[in-house]
Parts: C-alpha cells; structure tokens; sequence
C-alpha cells in the first residue's frame, strides 16, 4: 500500500507552466477508500489573465468539486476523456477532485462506468447509498457544508466524508481489474492485450468486456494511453532519441509514435519538446 501520492507528472502538458500558475496538491485518502481511489487533488489560482491548460485524460473517472471567485461551488462526475482535454482558469478559484483507480469507480456507480466514456454529469444525478435505484444522489450532506472550503485537510476530511457516505459495494471482479491496470500502467511490456490475456489465464473477450464495464474503454486503449503519457513525460525532458523512445514504448517505428503524439496532443515529439525550452 502506498503512503504518499505519485508525483509523477504524466497526462499534464508542460507541467511546469502550470505550477508557475496555480497551487497544484495531491493527497492520499482515508485508508479504507485506498482500493478504491488513486488520489485527491487539490487546486487553488488566482489569476490576471485566463490560462488555459492541456491535460490527456488517464482511464480514469474523476469526481470534481469546483468553486469559481463567489459562485456556488458545483459537482461533477467525469468519466474516462477521450480526447485532449482543454481547461481555461480565470479569475481565483478552488478544485477538489477524486481521481478514482481505474476500475475503482465501478462499485460506487454500481452499473457499466462506461456509459459515463467521453461525458460529464452533475453529481446530483449520480447514484448513491440512500437511492439503490441509483437515481439519487450521494450523501454530500455527510459533509457539513462546502467540499472547497478550509485547510488541505480539511477539504480532505470533507471528500473522506462523501466518499464514506457514499458506500461502495464491494465487488471481487472490481478488485481484479483494478489489479489489471495497474500491472499495465507499471509494466511497459505489456503492448498486445491477447499476450496479456493469456499471461492471465483470461481470454480477449473477458478482458474486453471486464474493461468496458468498469473502466470505461478496452484495454487496448489503457495500454495505449499509459504508453502515450510517458512518451509525453520523456519529451516534457527535452529532445529525444525518438527512434529509441518509440522501440521502447512497444510502437512498431518512430513514425508510429509520432502519429500517435500528434493525434492526441496536436503536436509532434519534438514540437513539444522544443516548445518546452
């Protein structure tokens, strides 16, 4: 079990302009929603001139509390983005977000996550132990007030209590796809899901269907992704030999991982990794 939150950077496009901008904190949760939850992420910026940040989305659902200068503060669910994702920051505000493990979210939705694949929803239609319809919404009661207001710890404390609250079923088939995508994330030699299934005693099609119902994309697509993201992390380092990079990533040639980077991000490589300096 881990004890502090990952400080890598990966999935934040030319990180290091962000934090010259906007305080950016990750937290660990309560212990017993560790199986569950990656991190918590704490936002606060107050700015002059609207920013706007770039982030590739992990395969992961997100629960994200916002409060923009003296609006009310809002709630969102977010499933698995699809696509870059374009975020503009004006004025001052506060996020507090709940980035889920993949597969972590499943038995708090209690249903396929991957009907959440690609779109944003209010919290207030989201389902919730008062509900088992799963028409209600989670106790956000549980906290006492806002989620964006006080100390690091106690916005902390304030998620602990809506997630608490909210009462996950335990499911043994989350439990595994859990474990799943993070021998994926952890393994960069892992490149063909039908050499995956078979080191896991699993067949494609299992695999297939146990991604999409509580991950929210296939596992083609997480290996895709967490290959992506560190590409994008190595190029966040300057130049690279992209020839050697993309060999060991898994693509087939330097001319894949270049298509790959630019489809997602809009930028070749090397674009990026200049653009940088």
């Amino acid at each position: 079990m881990r004890h502090q939150p990952r400080r890598d950077s990966r999935g934040i496009l030319d990180p290091h302009r962000l934090l010259r901008r906007v305080r950016l904190r990750r937290c660990l949760p309560a212990a017993a929603l560790l199986p569950y939850v990656e991190h918590y992420w704490l936002v606060d910026w107050r700015l002059t001139e609207p920013f706007v940040q770039r982030v590739v989305p992990h395969p992961a659902v997100n629960v994200v509390f916002a409060r923009h200068d003296d609006a009310p503060e809002t709630a969102q669910i977010a499933g698995v983005g699809l696509r870059l994702l374009s975020i503009t920051l004006a004025g001052s505000g506060q996020v507090c977000g709940v980035q889920f493990r993949p597969g972590g979210f499943r038995p708090y939705w209690r249903r396929s996550v991957a009907e959440l694949t690609g779109r944003r929803q209010p919290l207030t239609t989201g389902p919730g132990a008062a509900d088992p319809t799963g028409a209600g919404a989670p106790p956000r009661a549980a906290v006492g007030g806002a989620v964006c207001e006080g100390t690091d710890d106690e916005r902390c404390a304030a998620l602990d209590a809506v997630l608490t609250a909210w009462a996950p079923e335990p499911d043994p088939v989350a439990d595994e796809v859990i474990a799943l995508v993070e021998k994926i994330r952890a393994d960069r030699n892992i490149l063909r899901v039908s050499d995956f299934a078979r080191r896991h005693d699993s067949s494609v099609r299992r695999l297939q269907r146990l991604f999409l119902e509580y991950v929210g994309v296939g596992p083609k697509w997480v290996i895709r992704r967490y290959r992506l993201q560190e590409a994008i992390e190595q190029a966040a380092g300057g130049p690279q030999d992209w020839a050697a990079l993309a060999s060991d990533l898994g693509y087939s040639d330097q001319a894949h991982l270049v298509r790959e980077f630019t489809a997602v991000t809009g930028v070749s490589p090397a674009a990026y990794a200049r653009s940088l300096g």
